[in-house]
């Protein structure tokens, strides 16, 4: 009986620690996250002056395939390393209000911008390249976009993909092709 109580106390213990903040909103609130004024020009703008990348992670309260990312795949130490190294990441809700400022100018707020990036589930990540212009939405200049849950690997290697830039010639290798190639690099880890 004692080692069972252990033994649970063990599960209890290490499931808070997986555990995200929640904001206000709703929304899970990871220490790596950019709290900003949504605007996406001057997000893109830092994010190239520390040599970063945006993205763009549209959630939604209640989301349990966000609460999913957040505790399991956000939380992977590699996965979590490129987020803080390599990107700049900027959370919008799904049905937020708040105003924000698109990448080509145009001021609207989170649901709108969603709506127009055509946004049908949470979470979606938006990956942005290095080089934006300021003549078309985020989601139209997107290097990538992730619509959905993924596990660990597959969201290392999308971060990966993109940070080596190897959507620009994807001639030979697209991104399913890397995928493949990776998870049978890691012996089968990463399938799902």
């Amino acid at each position: 009986m004692r080692r069972l109580i252990a033994a649970l106390f063990a599960v209890l213990i290490a499931s808070a620690a997986q555990a995200v903040e929640m904001g206000d909103d709703g929304l899970h609130k990871p220490d790596w996250l950019r709290e900003t004024f949504k605007d996406l020009q001057e997000d893109r703008a830092e994010a190239e002056a520390e040599g970063k990348r945006l993205m763009i992670i549209v959630e939604q309260r209640g989301c349990s395939y966000c609460r999913e990312m957040h505790e399991k795949t956000f939380t992977d130490p590699r996965v979590k390393s490129m987020l803080e190294e390599d990107y700049f990441p900027v959370q919008v809700n799904l049905h937020g209000d708040l105003e924000i400022v698109d990448i080509d100018g145009e001021v609207l707020s989170e649901k709108a911008a969603t709506r127009k990036w055509g946004v049908l589930f949470t979470p979606t990540m938006i990956l942005l390249p290095m080089e934006v212009s300021d003549d078309a939405s985020a989601a139209a200049q997107a290097a990538a976009v992730m619509p959905g849950a993924f596990s660990a690997s597959t969201t290392l290697d999308l971060l990966t993909w993109v940070k080596e830039e190897r959507y620009l010639d994807q001639s030979e290798e697209d991104f399913q092709r890397y995928h493949a190639r990776m998870v049978s690099e890691r012996g089968g880890e990463g399938i799902d």
